[in-house]
């Protein structure tokens, strides 16, 4: 019989709550879902499981962690004290606490959080990505001869295209500019400005360490979108569910020819391991409609509600949300942290 393990769950609070705090009501809400649905697969797999949230402050963490002394950490966190830029950090604090936790590392997180050195790196390698120009704070604003319209602007470290709208898509030099300064302003952080890539939007999930399993590529199709609107993973196109009906956004398995897909699931491999990726994550492409390849970005830890992409393309590759959920767990406890 499995051994009965104890999971602590630790994500990202709006505040922070007393270490003994039950989340009984949050977990009843659809902004919840995520951890609800892990909570129910980790007591299904007969293991325990409790919770603690951070939001600008360790010290719960240090005190759930002598308090409850888990077996495994389940991380869930993806921002530090409202910073998304911050995530790698209490990645990193959980790596020096010598247990087990689930998904990336700290190096792999951060490399990846970064879309530029992410896209240095693996054009360094030869592996296609648009070109583009990384624009600091307070740095002039100049588009490089090299970038040519019509240009991508968004956040450099956001998730989940946060901050990425039909604006976003530039093609003059004043709206270049204004889009890096709103970025600038709005987000307090570096834009990053690349060559927009026509093509299909390509999602593919990976699970892992050294051996990987690459899960059916899933696809964001416009159905009902005029050939002038953004055929992009905006966030409304993301996340509005009206605005997906309204458009006829709908993301299902991708239609590829067998030969494409080996070679998006070999170099999927290969950039999982170039940019030190352990645990799971998804992979963003376009297909081009000459069957080129470009890496958009890499997202490790990526939602885990049951109904996202993700748990549908293990599902499709034959895990279901608990045995997801398990094989989680297990690469954690296999994953040496160097």
């Amino acid at each position: 019989m499995p051994k009965r393990e104890k999971v602590l769950l630790v994500f990202d609070s709006a505040g922070t709550k007393a270490i003994d705090h039950d989340y009984k009501d949050e977990l009843k809400t659809e902004e919840w879902q995520a951890e609800s649905d892990v909570i129910r697969a980790i007591k299904r797999l007969g293991h325990e499981c409790e919770m603690v949230g951070l939001h600008d402050d360790t010290e719960p963490l240090r005190q759930k962690l002598a308090e409850y002394q888990p077996d495994i950490i389940f991380n869930m966190v993806e921002a530090f004290a409202n910073l998304s830029s911050a995530e790698q950090k209490i990645t990193s604090y959980l790596e020096l606490q010598g247990i087990p936790f689930t998904g990336c590392g700290s190096v792999g997180i951060t490399l990846c959080k970064n879309k530029g050195i992410s896209k240095k790196i693996l054009g360094y390698h030869r592996i296609r990505v648009p070109a583009f120009a990384v624009f600091p704070v307070g740095r002039a604003i100049k588009r490089p001869a090299r970038l040519n319209f019509p240009i991508l602007v968004k956040p450099l470290e956001e998730e989940a295209s946060y901050g990425i709208s039909a604006l976003s898509l530039v093609d003059t030099e004043k709206d270049f500019t204004e889009r890096v300064q709103f970025v600038h302003e709005k987000f307090k952080q570096a834009a990053i400005a690349e060559e927009y890539i026509d093509g299909r939007e390509l999602y593919v999930g990976l699970m892992g360490n050294q051996r990987l399993q690459v899960f059916p590529p899933t696809e964001m199709m416009f159905k009902e979108m005029p050939e002038d609107g953004p055929r992009f993973a905006t966030f409304k196109a993301k996340w509005d569910w009206d605005y997906r009906e309204r458009w006829g956004i709908e993301n299902d398995f991708a239609k590829l020819e067998p030969e494409v897909a080996r070679q998006i699931e070999k170099l999927c491999k290969r950039i999982y391991h170039l940019l030190l990726i352990d645990g799971y994550a998804r992979l963003d492409l376009r297909l081009t409609p000459q069957n080129e390849i470009v890496f958009i970005e890499a997202n490790p830890n990526p939602a885990l509600t049951a109904y996202e992409d993700f748990a549908l393309a293990a599902a499709k590759a034959g895990l279901n949300y608990t045995r997801l959920i398990d094989r989680i767990l297990k690469l954690a406890k296999a994953t040496v942290r160097s």
